[in-house]
């Protein structure tokens, strides 16, 4: 059927006002030509030419090259005129196609039509509920990864088919395989010994039956992973019996398909899955129209495949070995067959000693530290070396991109890595630079109602599933967080007070200035002067868009809910903090003293306001959030140290703070809980409403730190690296918020992130509190005040403006306690 006139015309239309509609609309990068290749459904091709650069367009009919060529049938286009569909989803469901720099696609998306008709026709799925599901300890697992490809098993690194279990082989947010286990003759296998050898490799030594008395074990099996683009796998039996002996090795495989959100939340669906056998190859597909799934599993010696394994029958004999290799891709294929990947310029395979190599030579950059105390130095090189490995390569970046944890959020989160980018700028600048880039590309630029997209606001989340794909909810580019915004312009800000790069503040002043229109005109829809959090669906039921962003998050001592819009306490520090961030950057590097002096006048009168409508005189502490009429929600949660983090509280407030979130309500004896016991929706299981995480605790601290409470800043930098300990030093996302003299040992919770970027950078940051580290000017300001147990610490070539710098800290005993 031939395209009809009033889609081509709307094109036309479209194309010929680009150039007097773009200027003021596009910021200075990045420059060149992009080609549409609008391809109907007759095989007629109509091809536009778009020249950008330096923010204004240009538009023609002919050329002979583009920095980016992108194909799509004249109907998809209108739908993203209209913006009933999204690039990114277009892109994972095969129905856009597009070949070189991708970025200055996204670039291109500030110059479609303002508003987007976006409403979502479909419900969202799931049922109201609580997304805090409530379970004490992790599941023996062992993972590996590389980028967004990862797999997660048992201790015998099998994987048994569970729809809620996040066991399996991943990439692009989708489980590529949920069943992979090995028997032997029939039995199967038991661990011996299991060697993390890096994020990416594992090695499992193994016997067959029950372990119980290895002495009489005539047979071993080795199983040794790695993880890179593909997954590789092999398998080595060894025969100690004096005797030949014929083996039956079974490898059982499946697949779902299923997404880490469905998993997470146990909302899974079956999906028709199919099998093939092609000689030495076994192929899983999943299809849904243009989108298509495959896993392809192939073996480097013999087997008898079917559609549920591979089969080998072998004979080893005395004190010999037998070895198969495995190999699974991890496919995301449109109709013609091709992979999403081959068709991008970051689409290039790295071998697992590249990888490693890259790995090695960023934790080979931080700085070095020397500590007495062990759990320090253990928690410290466990943290650089996850961070260094917790990267991925997005569509067409042309960079490694943060990610964030595993198994739940190995996908960009913008609140999440720009807290983290914050954590470790003294330690990894480049991965706060990395965040910059990417969020400053996705910045708002519509008026999108279903994915909660506005000029100016900075993205929170983006994933690459089939719920993404095909709009069934907005993971392909979520903008669901209130507080991403304010905190790009204060990550922004120390970054060039860390490093000195004056040339990242100047290129993204465009998406500065936007990001406080956003403040100023968005996020106040009631025009009360706060930034307000709407409420917005998941598939789990109502949320908010705060970091506390659980259903029951936001509440009253006595357990109401509170309603929507709702003020939320540290978004408005956020505020704060971005605006006089954003006075000093516009005095200081954009020339533009006027408006620096209004984001000042600005900020202080937030401050007098918030003070003012936010505390509660007869609790000694500052409302969780208002809700629209001014009703203060008087929950007290870890909220009110942000506070201190962000410097919106008067000093003469600081103390009280400090009392609350030291006291035996909020303190668990591990860290800050996020709600208080006394509150009657605290559960040490909530993720929002008792749970101790990490990061929270590491911006509580450098809040503490800020207004003078380094005794007290020092006390859960303490408890939080004895807490390490009991996780190899690998600080999970979350864990119980049970009494530390009930417990004994920190209890964990069954459904966090692990690793988690921000509890490594917790780590980092807890380390910059401890020894005070600042930045003025060309120098590195070194204030140390290390608690008497965590001995001397030294932590050498700090990088920075100054170029390198040492410090040092010698732990003390600290004077009477202040908040007694």
């Amino acid at each position: 059927m031939s395209t009809g006139f009033p889609a081509v015309d709307r094109i036309t239309r479209f194309f010929a006002g680009l150039a007097d509609s773009a200027p003021g609309r596009l910021p200075p990068p990045p420059h060149g030509t992009i080609r549409f290749d609008l391809v109907d459904a007759d095989g007629r091709t109509t091809v536009w030419f778009v020249h950008v650069r330096a923010g204004q367009v240009r538009v023609d009919r002919a050329g002979d090259r583009a920095d980016c060529v992108v194909a799509i049938p004249p109907e998809m286009f209108v739908r993203l005129l209209d913006g009933t569909d999204h690039v990114v989803a277009m892109l994972l469901r095969g129905v856009l196609s597009v070949e070189g720099d991708l970025s200055l696609f996204l670039t291109f998306r500030r110059l479609l039509p303002p508003t987007a008709d976006s409403a979502n026709p479909e419900p969202v799925r799931g049922s109201p509920g609580c997304t805090s599901r409530g379970g004490v300890g992790l599941p023996g697992s062992v993972n590996v990864f590389s980028g967004d490809v990862f797999m997660i098993s048992d201790q015998h690194g099998d994987i048994d088919p569970n729809p809620n279990s996040p066991l399996g082989l991943f990439f692009f947010d989708t489980r590529f395989l949920s069943t992979w286990r090995v028997t032997v003759d029939g039995e199967r296998l038991s661990t011996l010994s299991v060697d993390d050898i890096s994020s990416a490799e594992a090695r499992f030594a193994l016997v067959p039956g029950q372990p119980t008395h290895y002495v009489n074990a005539t047979t071993s099996i080795l199983r040794h992973r790695w993880v890179g683009q593909v997954f590789q796998e092999e398998i080595t039996l060894i025969n100690f019996a004096p005797e030949p002996l014929r083996y039956v090795v079974r490898l059982d495989v499946g697949a779902d398909f299923a997404e880490v959100q469905e998993i997470r939340d146990s909302l899974c669906r079956n999906r028709p899955v199919s099998a093939t056998v092609e000689g030495h190859t076994l192929r899983l597909h999943y299809r849904r129209q243009m989108l298509h799934r495959e896993t392809i599993i192939s073996t480097s010696e013999p087997a008898d495949l079917d559609e549920r394994g591979l089969t080998y029958t072998v004979t080893v004999a005395p004190h010999e070995t037998w070895s198969v290799r495995l190999r699974v891709l991890t496919l995301v294929r449109d109709l013609r067959r091709r992979d999403l990947r081959e068709r991008l310029d970051s689409g290039i395979n790295r071998s697992r000693a590249e990888s490693a190599r890259g790995i090695d030579a960023l934790v080979a950059d931080v700085p070095r530290l020397r500590a007495d105390h062990q759990p320090l130095g253990d928690a410290y090189a466990r943290s650089v070396r996850d961070l260094a490995a917790l990267h991925y390569q997005g569509l067409n970046y042309r960079e490694r991109l943060p990610a964030t944890g595993l198994p739940w959020s190995m996908a960009l989160l913008g609140r999440e890595n720009l807290i983290n980018g914050f954590q470790v700028l003294p330690f990894i600048p480049d991965r706060a630079a990395a965040t910059l880039r990417i969020l400053a590309l996705s910045q708002g630029a519509r008026h999108d109602p279903f994915r909660g997209e506005q000029p100016g606001k900075i993205l929170q989340e983006s994933r690459y599933g089939e719920s993404a794909a095909f709009n069934d909810a907005p993971d392909a580019a979520a903008f669901t967080a209130a507080d991403t915004t304010p905190l790009f312009v204060i990550l922004l800000d120390e970054y060039e007070r860390w490093t000195g790069d004056a040339d990242t503040v100047r290129a993204y002043e465009f998406q500065v200035r936007a990001a406080i229109s956003w403040l100023d005109r968005y996020a106040d829809p009631i025009g009360r002067g706060y930034v307000w959090s709407v409420c917005r669906r998941t598939w789990t039921g109502q949320a908010n868009e705060s970091w506390r962003a659980s259903v029951r998050g936001i509440c009253f001592r006595d357990g109401r809910l509170a309603t929507f819009p709702q003020a939320i306490c540290e978004l408005q520090g956020y505020a704060y903090d971005a605006k006089r961030r954003a006075a000093r950057m516009a005095r200081r590097f954009w020339g533009d003293p006027e408006w620096a002096d209004r984001l000042e006048r600005e900020a202080a009168d937030l401050r007098e306001r918030f003070d003012r409508d936010f505390w509660i005189p007869e609790r000694g502490y500052y409302a969780l959030a208002l809700e629209a009429d001014g009703t203060k929600v008087d929950a007290l949660a870890s909220n009110v140290g942000h506070l201190l983090f962000s410097g919106i509280v008067p000093p003469e407030r600081a103390g009280h703070l400090a009392r609350h979130l030291l006291g035996p309500t909020l303190y668990s004896g591990w860290g800050v809980r996020t709600m208080a016991t006394t509150e009657m929706e605290f559960n040490p299981l909530g993720h929002h409403t008792g749970a101790v995480w990490p990061a929270d605790n590491s911006l509580i601290a450098w809040g503490l730190r800020r207004y003078g409470f380094k005794q007290e800043a020092g006390r859960i930098a303490c408890d939080l690296l004895e807490a390490s300990r009991y996780f190899d030093g690998r600080l999970p996302a979350l864990f119980a918020g049970y009494d530390r003299a009930r417990t004994r040992v920190p209890v964990p919770h069954r459904f966090a992130d692990s690793p988690y970027a921000p509890s490594a950078g917790a780590t980092l940051l807890l380390l910059r509190v401890l020894l005070g580290l600042e930045p003025y000017e060309d120098h590195l300001a070194v204030d140390a005040a290390v608690p008497e147990e965590l001995g001397q610490i030294e932590l050498l070539d700090v990088r920075g403006r100054w170029g390198y710098a040492d410090a040092l800290g010698r732990g003390r005993p600290f004077s009477a306690h202040r908040l007694a």
